[in-house]
């Protein structure tokens, strides 16, 4: 078990009311980390202590704030595992912005954006890049099987990245998911025009705009999607897919990046 998980008493109450029995549940303890950017504290965010650097690596990505992992001077993760220092060459402008024009996002774990205007308009994903249904269908069976976390606690959220490698994340909150495979991603130094993410929360704007910043193509979701994130999606050129469970996908843009 790991340190973040924990066996907590209970009281079971089963439907006919008449039936109560003392048990342990195992749940996962999510902590404060708090990221620092050149001697300063930028922000903290509410995450499972793993993969802490490459979270912040995915998070700054994800905000155009570090245009790649060279610019990186050094980042180290704190002993106690709660805070996370980097020294680093960025885009003051993008820092600047994202201290005034803080949005809070639909995440779980409430989640803070700036990056829903501007450069990002102007990004568009052209990759040629094209799969099967029936590859989705494979790599939705090999994401659903991956969920180590959740099937013991039913508390997380999960997201893998496939390209030239395959990267897994569990974590409380949707983003902090996306952005430490991202995360570890970027830090590997893999090529991710061809990439695919697969998520398990639904896919509002700013989870399409942290694909599209990492120039991902595909995006699917076994949930919904939302109105905004179809049009950032349609705009962006990221292909989009929700309600992906069963024997089923619905696509919303781009579709002819998969095919029969």
């Amino acid at each position: 078990m790991g340190d973040f998980m924990h066996k907590m008493r209970m009281v079971k109450v089963h439907k006919d009311a008449q039936s109560f029995s003392d048990t342990r549940d195992l749940v996962v303890e999510e902590q404060r980390i708090a990221f620092y950017l050149n001697g300063n504290k930028l922000l903290s965010v509410m995450s499972l202590p793993n993969a802490q650097d490459a979270h912040f690596v995915g998070f700054l990505m994800g905000e155009g704030v570090l245009d790649c992992v060279d610019d990186i001077i050094s980042l180290e993760v704190a002993k106690d595992g709660l805070s996370v220092h980097m020294r680093a060459y960025i885009r003051e402008d993008k820092l600047s912005h994202l201290h005034k024009e803080k949005t809070l996002t639909t995440g779980c774990c409430v989640g803070v954006s700036a990056n829903f205007d501007g450069e990002i308009t102007q990004k568009y994903i052209s990759s040629p890049m094209r799969i099967s249904a029936q590859s989705v269908f494979t790599l939705l069976d090999r994401f659903n099987k991956k969920t180590a976390l959740f099937n013991q606690t039913g508390c997380t959220h999960k997201a893998m990245l496939v390209c030239e490698r395959e990267f897994i994340s569990e974590d409380v909150g949707r983003h902090n998911a996306i952005d430490k495979v991202i995360g570890q991603a970027r830090l590997s130094k893999v090529d991710m025009s061809e990439a695919i993410l697969i998520v398990s929360g639904r896919l509002s704007m700013e989870m399409v705009i942290k694909a599209a910043m990492s120039d991902i193509p595909i995006v699917i979701s076994r949930s919904a999607t939302t109105h905004l994130g179809i049009k950032s999606a349609q705009t962006l050129g990221v292909t989009l897919v929700g309600f992906a469970r069963g024997d089923t996908f619905n696509i919303y843009t781009h579709p002819s990046r998969i095919i029969h």
